[in-house]
């Protein structure tokens, strides 16, 4: 199982689409590791950088629609190249959601108020994550506070992170 524990990058904006976290002129690149360095990089946001902001960061906090458009694997390999193992959003495209979870990572939605909540209370602060998987449940952690965040996913998709993602899941149960 992957590690979900980090500091969280907030981005606020909704429908946040799979060219804008992979573009597609980099789709044709043989190994996940090319992706690394184009990860967010078609993102406009306002004062977003993200050569300065994904360094370092595991967990992505957004809004709804998080993953729209093209249904690419790549997406998520990009994330997962750059370290960021979880993704915490108000609503996810299907076929984004699905891919994380088999690639062995979370794609963990939040009622709309929790999400707000989170931002207004968290955003623009150096915050991190600590992950009890067990327990489902998140706890956002500043020097200052913490607060713990109930979550849920499906059986199936709690054994394909288990395991490690789809691939590792199959080899142990066919």
């Amino acid at each position: 199982m992957k590690d979900f524990d980090g500091s969280v990058l907030f981005l606020d904006r909704s429908d946040i689409n799979t060219d804008e976290i992979i573009p597609a002129r980099y789709l044709t690149e043989i190994s996940k590791e090319a992706l690394k360095p184009h990860l967010l990089e078609d993102l406009n946001m306002e004062e977003f950088d993200p050569q300065a902001d994904v360094a370092g960061k595991r967990v992505i906090v957004t809004r709804s629609n998080f993953g729209c458009g093209s249904s690419r694997e790549h997406a998520p390999w990009a994330l997962e190249v750059n370290g960021i193992t979880v993704v915490i959003a108000q609503s996810f495209a299907r076929i984004f959601r699905q891919n994380m979870f088999n690639c062995g990572m979370l794609a963990i939605e939040l009622p709309d108020e929790m999400i707000d909540r989170l931002f207004g209370r968290y955003a623009g602060q150096a915050v991190s994550v600590r992950m009890d998987f067990t327990n489902s449940r998140l706890t956002f952690c500043t020097p200052e506070d913490e607060e713990t965040v109930p979550f849920v996913i499906s059986d199936f998709d709690r054994r394909l992170v288990e395991a490690g993602g789809w691939v590792e899941f199959a080899d142990s149960h066919y």
